[in-house]
Order: C-alpha cells, then sequence, then structure tokens
C-alpha cells in the first residue's frame, strides 16, 4: 500500500491531494520553487523538499528534480495534480523507473491522448496541417499540443495574423508545458463545452461518471463549471458517454481522466482527453458523492472498482475565484491576501490570510462548490456565498462571478439541446463575448460605502457615538476614497452628508457602521490595510483607496504613457519597434508574461514613439513606464 505520496505541483490542488491522503493516514510531500517557500500547500504538507529557482521552467517542470525529491523524501508515490507535468509520459516513465507508484495512467496512455493531434488521429479526426490553411479554413483555433488551461490557445480571424499569433502560441505553451509544440483546428464559434469523467481500473472495469458543462470560459479557461450538464438530451448525452468510453478503451486507460466536447447544432465534436485530474472535478465528486482523489489512490493500489458507480444525486456547480480584474482585460493581480473567507459551500483554496500572490504562478486562489437537489438551488446557493465573502487583498472577479451565476443566459437556462433556455437564455462559450460589459459595472452603492468609511476613520479616530456625536470637529469634513468624495457634517441633530439623501446614522464604531437609508437599515464592515479600505455589505464587497488631500506632483503621468497593467517580464518586444519609430493606434509594441499567460501592450494612438524603457527580459512592476508615444494630435 502507498504510504507516503509527494504531489508534484503546488496552490489549490496540492492542498486539495493533501486533504485526501490525511483522511486515508497517507504521509505527504510538498516540492516548492524559492517562489512558494511559504505557501500554503507548503504548510499544510508533512515534509517538503525545495527545488530552486523561482520560474516553473526552473522548478515544477524538472521532472528529474521532483524524482529526486521523492526519493530523497522517502514517497513511495507521485500524484501529478493538473498543469505542470501532469501530461508528460516522460516524467510518469521517470516516475515508475525509480521504482515509485504513479498515480496517473500508464505512460502510453498519455502519450496517446495528452498529445491533441494524436488523441484527435486516435478519434479518426486528423487535425489541419499549417501548410494546407486557406482562408476557407478561417476563423481558427491554435491549441497546444500538450497541456490545456488555456495556454497557448489563440482565435485566428485573419490570415494575416497567423504568425504572430503563433509565435506567441508557443511562446506561451513552452513557458507553461515545457513543450512549444502547436495544432490549428476549425474553431467552432456559439457551441457549448461539454466534457465526461471517466474513471478505470486494471481489472477492465471504466465507469463513465456524467457530464459536466464549462461554457463559461475567459482566455479558453474555463470559469464556471456544473454538473450535470444541462438540457444535452439524451441521444447527445448517450452520444458523449460511447464517445468517452470509445476513447478510455482505445488506451487501456487506468485511473481519471476527462473527455471534452463541443456541442453545437445538437452534434458533439470531439476537442481532446484530459489524461489526469480535473480542475472542476469536485462538482462531478459532489454529484456522485465521490473522492476522486482517494479513488486514483485506490486504483494505482491495484484496487478493483465496483461494477457500477453511484447513482448522481442533485446538481453542483463550481466558480473559480481568479485574482485578476475583468473590467481591465482580464489582467492577473498581485499583492497580500488579508482575509478570504467563503462561508456555506465547500472551498478549495490554494491561499489563506498573510499569503502573498506573486507573479509566477496562475493566479487561481480557489474554487467555491455548492450543491443541491436542483440546479435552482445551486445556482442561489453559490451565488448568495460569493456576495457575502469575505475577500480582502488583490483584485478578483468575485463581482463577476456573482452576476454571471444570476445573469438570465444562465440562471435561466431552461436546458435544449440547441442550447437555449427559458426565454432568449443562452449558455455558450460566447457567454462573455456578449455580456462582459453589464458583468464588470461599478457595483452600486459606492457613495455610502465611502461614507461608511469616513465614518469608522471618524470613529477610529477617538469619535463616539451614543446618540449623538462626541468628541469630533463640528465643521464639515472632507475624505477622499477613490473617485468619491466624501463631505459630511456631524452634529447634536445627526449626520449631514452632501450626495446621499434620506441616511441616518444608526451606530459607527472603527469596524463597523450602520446607516438607514431610504428607511432601510443597512450595515457595513470596514476594514484597513494601509491606504485601502474594504466595506463588505450584504450585496458586496467596496475596495476603496484612502487618498491623501494633496496630490504628489511625482503621480502625474505625461500624455501618451504606456504603464505596466501588470507586474511581469517583457519577452518580445515587436520587430522594427525602436525610439523614434512611427506607430498606428492598436499597433503592437511589446508583449508582458505574468502568471504563465502572454499580454500584448499596443500603441494608444498613432505617432511617433518617443520613449522605449523595455526591453526582452526586463522584470516591471505594475504601473512602470514602458513606453511613451507622441499622438498626431499631441505632435501637430
Amino acid at each position: 500500500m502507498i504510504g507516503s505520496v509527494l504531489v508534484a505541483n503546488r496552490g489549490e490542488i496540492a492542498c486539495r491531494v493533501f486533504r485526501t491522503c490525511r483522511e486515508l493516514g497517507i504521509a505527504t510531500v510538498a516540492v516548492f520553487s524559492d517562489a512558494d517557500a511559504g505557501a500554503l500547500h507548503v504548510r499544510e504538507a508533512d515534509t517538503a523538499v525545495r527545488l530552486p529557482g523561482a520560474t516553473p521552467a526552473e522548478t515544477y517542470l524538472r521532472g528529474d528534480l521532483i524524482v529526486k525529491a521523492a526519493l530523497a523524501a522517502g514517497a513511495d508515490a507521485v500524484h501529478p495534480g493538473y498543469g505542470f507535468l501532469s501530461e508528460n509520459a516522460d516524467f510518469a516513465r521517470a516516475v515508475t523507473g525509480a521504482g515509485l507508484v504513479w498515480i496517473g495512467p500508464p505512460p502510453e496512455a498519455i502519450e496517446a491522448m495528452a498529445s491533441k493531434t494524436r488523441a484527435k488521429e486516435l478519434m479518426g479526426l486528423p487535425p489541419l496541417k499549417l501548410a494546407d490553411v486557406t482562408v476557407a479554413d478561417l476563423p481558427l483555433l491554435i491549441k497546444a499540443t500538450a497541456g490545456g488551461g488555456g495556454r497557448g490557445m489563440r482565435v485566428v480571424r485573419q490570415l494575416d495574423d497567423l504568425k504572430a499569433q503563433l509565435t506567441a502560441a508557443r511562446a506561451e505553451a513552452l513557458s507553461a508545458f515545457g513543450d512549444g509544440d502547436v495544432f490549428v483546428e476549425p474553431y467552432i464559434e456559439g457551441g457549448r463545452h461539454v466534457e465526461v469523467q471517466i474513471l478505470a481500473d486494471a481489472h477492465g472495469t471504466i465507469w463513465v461518471l456524467g457530464t459536466r458543462d464549462c461554457s463559461l470560459q475567459r482566455r479558453h479557461q474555463k470559469v464556471v463549471e456544473e454538473a450535470p450538464a444541462p438540457g444535452l438530451g439524451p441521444e447527445v448525452a448517450e452520444e458523449l458517454h460511447a464517445l468517452a468510453l470509445r476513447a478510455a478503451r482505445a488506451t487501456d486507460y487506468r485511473g481519471a481522466g476527462t473527455v471534452e466536447f463541443l456541442v453545437a447544432d445538437g452534434r458533439a465534436h470531439f476537442l481532446e482527453m484530459n489524461t489526469r485530474l480535473q480542475v472542476e472535478h469536485p462538482v462531478t465528486e459532489a454529484v456522485f458523492g465521490l473522492d476522486l482523489v482517494a479513488l486514483q489512490l485506490r486504483v494505482a493500489e491495484g484496487e478493483a472498482l465496483a461494477p457500477e458507480p453511484p447513482a448522481p444525486r442533485g446538481h453542483a456547480i463550481e466558480a473559480r475565484l481568479y485574482a485578476e480584474d475583468p473590467a481591465a482585460g482580464w489582467a492577473p493581480q498581485i499583492g497580500t491576501i488579508h482575509q478570504l473567507v467563503v462561508d456555506g459551500v465547500r472551498l478549495d483554496r490554494g491561499y489563506a490570510a498573510g499569503d502573498t500572490v506573486g507573479v509566477q504562478y496562475d493566479p487561481l486562489l480557489a474554487k467555491a462548490v455548492a450543491h443541491a437537489p436542483t440546479r435552482a438551488e445551486a445556482v442561489r446557493k453559490l451565488a448568495r456565498a460569493l456576495e457575502r465573502a469575505r475577500i480582502h487583498g488583490p483584485a478578483t472577479n468575485r463581482d463577476l462571478l456573482v452576476r454571471s451565476l444570476r445573469h438570465p443566459d444562465f440562471a435561466d437556462f431552461g436546458g435544449r439541446p440547441d442550447g437555449a433556455g427559458l426565454g432568449a437564455a443562452r449558455l455558450d462559450t460566447g457567454f462573455y463575448d456578449r455580456n462582459l460589459p453589464g458583468l464588470t459595472a461599478p457595483l452600486p452603492g459606492a457613495q455610502y460605502a465611502a461614507l461608511a468609511a469616513a465614518l469608522a476613520d471618524a470613529a477610529a479616530r477617538g469619535g463616539r457615538f451614543d446618540g449623538a456625536w462626541r468628541n469630533v470637529p463640528s465643521q464639515p469634513q472632507v475624505k477622499r476614497y477613490g473617485e468619491h468624495q466624501v463631505r459630511y457634517r456631524l452634529t447634536r441633530r445627526g449626520l449631514e452628508a452632501d450626495g446621499c439623501r434620506q441616511v441616518r446614522l444608526e451606530a459607527a464604531e472603527p469596524g463597523r457602521v450602520r446607516l438607514e437609508i431610504d428607511g432601510v437599515i443597512r450595515e457595513f464592515a470596514v476594514s484597513r490595510y494601509g491606504d485601502t479600505v474594504y466595506v463588505d455589505t450584504a450585496s458586496g464587497c467596496h475596495a476603496l483607496t484612502a487618498h491623501p488631500r494633496f496630490t504628489d506632483p511625482s503621480d502625474v503621468v505625461a500624455p501618451g504613457s504606456l504603464l505596466a497593467p501588470m507586474p511581469g517580464v517583457v519577452v518580445r518586444v515587436a520587430d522594427g519597434v525602436e525610439e523614434g519609430c512611427r506607430v498606428r493606434a492598436g499597433q503592437p509594441l511589446l508583449w508582458l508574461e505574468a502568471m504563465k499567460m502572454e499580454h500584448r501592450v499596443v500603441a494608444p494612438a498613432s505617432g511617433t514613439l518617443t520613449a522605449l524603457h523595455a526591453a526582452p527580459g526586463r522584470q516591471v512592476e505594475v504601473g512602470a513606464l514602458l513606453a511613451v508615444v507622441a499622438s498626431e494630435d499631441e505632435e501637430a
């Protein structure tokens, strides 16, 4: 039997595997890069081994170092998690070659299916050849041959863009998976991303554990997943199950795996098979009442599965909580997490209060999972849990998740195979393309949150409220939080605040303010960390920046300045781009890599590049000056 498991991964999935190992009485070993020395997965493991370096290529993609770490720590098995080397057949062979147990499918199955091109050939669907691509094949999707998670993916709508997009996709795939091979296939728009979970043992038993819908995606990476996939219809569901079973049998599969499809016009189009545990596996666990990690371990020990899996029960939905700003092109965010509390649902996390989100890795903080008897109840439960969550630190997609779950296209989806639901409800991969502006609008009530922050600050400075204010100045007070200027006056008669009509102060303490607004009493929980103030309400959280009364002249930015939208590394500067050259509006100037994704920086206007401070390999912080473009209007 397995007595000690090394997880060749980090973050949320490492913590997830450790949790099951603890329940089974199995010792755990973590590996960590220098950037992860104090990470949660390191703290939760029984022992840990350092992988010198900070980048994935130096650490989590070094199979040789991970095998040495397992042997040094006395582990007798290796779980790969997802991403990194989880679909690398050579790594699987290195693990077994060292006398360790590989908690995954046979290397031959990985070779057959982990390569997307070989998988398509095995399923009778050879990919397009780059040399044969014509305008008639557009739009195209570029995909990484090894690995997934949206890395190395690009949509090409114009043939002239193919070369540049291939370069970007290859670089991103190489950074994420250690393999820069990519391929192209037709890009099917308006379809649903549906997948089938399988689990197989070494004795010929294969479980088909239902379907999952993963259509809500950004940059080809899943954001919200659910099980079972709603509204497929029995014929489509049976076809998906049969194809998944065929893929498993064709590779003599063992362990957990996922077969992915795009469902469009009532037809299932095979995409790929992921020969590993998926990020979204918790929704299947909830519906079937299983622990897939425990089953992976038992299969690796040679145990047989029962002839049939348990019957499914209810509906489960998962939302991925990312440190990113959806309103700013999904830009990843960094910083210290002060609070991360989501009550009432399952929370698989990779970070805790006090941890720092850096630039080296994926910005996934946690996954929140709700299970209920019906889909509508699961939607309601998860949306409310996220809305009431306390998440203080880098900006996240929390508000977007709440609004996505409550959006009619998602919440009212009635389940027809053509992707339609109640009324005009639509569930497909174009959800965010259609709805993003409305999903990222500012949270209402910011003026009251700013007022609450100002009143809490007054209380923290010695003000006292016992029906009337004591120990505070009677003259108007002015505080500025972000774009909101709060002008208020505290008198024995009560609170007077500009721009906030029908408001009455009920209570004020340094961390809590209660206001009556239009006859309704509302609570505001106020927390401050340096200059950032978080005001939690019943409908979400407002992150406010406290400003000084006077602006520092050094904070003024010259017109045309291009500032780094996120911390990262400059990976490329476009050919021919140098100081003094002419540029056109929207022209790509350089590329930043942050959290394993590439981000393009373009010219804000047509004009002359008067300064270029970026060079390949340069590490930049958020707000760093990259370049300056003098627009044609300024030149005139």
